[in-house]
């Protein structure tokens, strides 16, 4: 006889959500606070952005904005297009999805195999240029019959896709005794959502962005100056331009790490804790462990690992990769 939790999962995107909160024993072992991981390559698609996609995608099936066979566009880093993609497999839809070049091959193979179309753009232009990612992504949104733009960056559905879900699950598991919660910013909607949602609860926690040196997010909370982004590797976290899916009233503080601490303390987590997670991953406990410091944090302290590292094999998990970087 089947059982009821398995019988409400008819279809796969019945197990977005719900992750697991799992306490770094090992690799935070001697670290003054307790910090623990939600560990979001347990959706489906493995990764945070099953969550996004499938909000963003219901949230136009309802409002009429997408309608049967319609095109799904979107401008991605790699996870959001995964998901976008598997989910368009599912409810028939075409994905067409923009990405930089710089992205890793197993991402871009992964859309593939859902059954989208990858439209690539060169990583060095900048993001007003007419070849980059989001003005690509315009153009196709405006010559594509039948199709919608999702826009990541400048829904604020996003931001309550993390308000309504990851928030939410954070306080309940950890039964809302949290320190401070740390996690990487990019798109937005995750630091935006999670922040609000906990802070709305507990106005004492503090909520700790981390950013990648090159992005211009950092010189922005700081200052309110718009800067130039510069080349970075991590995928996932950082940005080249202002996007309204990122609030940065809910933020207390931003913390760079360059590209060498985020690969190498992902690696580090893989071969101590166990848990095979992306660089956007190895960024945010690297950023953690200098928040600890900062703050002098001796509390429950939430991080999440956004997505799985079996898309970086290529990459920051590739002997030779790091070597030719000079990270190793």
């Amino acid at each position: 006889m089947i059982n009821a939790e398995i019988a409400a999962n008819t279809e796969i995107l019945g197990l977005i959500g719900k992750t697991p909160l799992l306490p770094l024993n090992k690799i935070g072992a001697f670290l003054p606070a307790k910090v623990f991981a939600k560990l979001e390559m347990y959706n489906p698609s493995g990764s945070i952005k099953d969550r996004l996609a499938l909000e963003l995608i219901e949230d136009a099936e309802r409002t009429g904005r997408l309608l049967p066979g319609g095109t799904v566009i979107e401008v991605t880093s790699g996870n959001t297009g995964i998901a976008v993609a598997m989910i368009c497999a599912i409810k028939g839809y075409h994905a067409l999805l923009v990405m930089s070049d710089k992205n890793s091959e197993e991402k871009q193979n992964m859309m593939k195999l859902h059954g989208a179309e990858l439209v690539l753009t060169p990583h060095t232009v900048q993001a007003d240029d007419p070849r980059s990612n989001y003005s690509v992504a315009q153009k196709l949104a405006s010559e594509t019959p039948n199709s919608i733009y999702l826009n990541q960056y400048d829904n604020l559905a996003n931001i309550d896709c993390h308000y309504n879900t990851t928030g939410k699950e954070i306080w309940e598991q950890i039964d809302g005794d949290i320190e401070a919660v740390v996690i990487g910013a990019g798109t937005g909607g995750t630091i935006s959502g999670v922040g609000r949602y906990l802070k709305e609860r507990n106005p004492a926690i503090k909520v700790i962005g981390i950013d990648s040196e090159g992005s211009m997010l950092t010189h922005y909370f700081r200052t309110g100056e718009i800067i130039k982004a510069k080349h970075y590797e991590v995928e996932g976290i950082g940005s080249d331009k202002l996007v309204k899916a990122l609030d940065f009233s809910v933020i207390d503080d931003m913390i760079m790490v360059s590209d060498r601490e985020a690969f190498l303390t992902t690696r580090k987590i893989a071969k101590i804790e166990g848990i095979f997670c992306g660089g956007s991953s190895g960024a945010v406990f690297a950023g953690t462990i200098k928040a600890l410091e900062k703050y002098q944090l001796r509390g429950n302290i939430v991080t999440i690992f956004a997505d799985s590292g079996n898309r970086y094999l290529s990459k920051l998990y590739s002997d030779k990769w790091m070597a030719d970087k000079g990270y190793i």
